[in-house]
């Protein structure tokens, strides 16, 4: 199939990194499935922006910590377009504390969402992704920085690389490529909220570019990952940093 028949899932595509891979696979030529748990109209309005460009795109509200939520946004996918053939795992949430601070309700959430959500649509993905699919999950840099107070989400993460590893071996025969991209220091709400001008100055600061990243700069890894000239790279995660680590 070209590119134009192809249809790809963006989790977490309202806003941030996810909006910015969803615009950028618009441009690709994809139909871009636009999944959000709650921001309708933050993702309406990527649609908006992705059909105003001349691309195609349907939003998807799906919880992805919800097995039916998830099971009913792969299942519309498929009668809409007939099929799928690229899984995006965006969808995460960060919420930072010292180990020895960290209650149960952040542990729960962190791993309900970055964790058991990328299970839930991988376990989806597996046997409903079209031959030739790609799947990008999503780690951090962190999981090689082992920052203070990011131990819950830095765990979530690791976990997602060995789900990575040991999916694109179960794939066999099914020609589909499971990847990961493990972005550091991005300039997003995600990141930004609650860190002082002087912390971001400072983490900018961290890698030889000298810069933050930008969410475009991730989507240009994701595209690459889900695009014909990525064949050959599969069980993988990029380090997409600037070269912080």
């Amino acid at each position: 199939m070209s590119t134009s028949e192809k249809v790809a899932i963006v989790t977490g595509a309202s806003r941030g990194i996810g909006a910015a891979i969803a615009k950028r696979l618009g441009r690709d030529g994809f139909t871009v499935v636009v999944n959000y748990a709650g921001s309708a109209e933050a993702a309406a309005a990527v649609v908006h922006e992705i059909e105003a460009a001349g691309g195609k795109a349907i939003t998807a509200q799906a919880d992805v910590s919800d097995v039916e939520q998830v099971k009913r946004m792969f299942t519309s996918a498929e009668a809409a377009f007939g099929g799928i053939d690229v899984l995006v795992n965006n969808a995460g949430i960060m919420m930072l504390a010292p180990l020895a601070a960290t209650d149960d309700q952040n542990f729960s959430r962190q791993i309900d969402i970055n964790l058991k959500g990328t299970f839930n649509t991988l376990r989806e993905a597996a046997t409903r992704l079209r031959s030739g699919g790609r799947i990008v999950n999503f780690s951090t840099t962190v999981v090689g920085l082992k920052l203070e107070t990011y131990g819950v989400y830095a765990a979530t993460k690791a976990a997602v690389e060995t789900l990575t590893a040991i999916m694109a071996k179960e794939m066999r025969g099914r020609n589909i490529n499971v990847n990961a991209i493990a972005p550091g220091p991005t300039a997003t709400d995600l990141f930004l909220n609650g860190k002082s001008d002087e912390l971001i100055e400072r983490m900018s600061k961290v890698n030889p570019l000298e810069r933050l990243g930008t969410p475009e700069d991730i989507a240009d890894a994701v595209s690459f990952f889900v695009g014909p000239d990525s064949g050959w790279i599969n069980g993988q995660v990029l380090r997409a940093n600037g070269g912080v680590i």
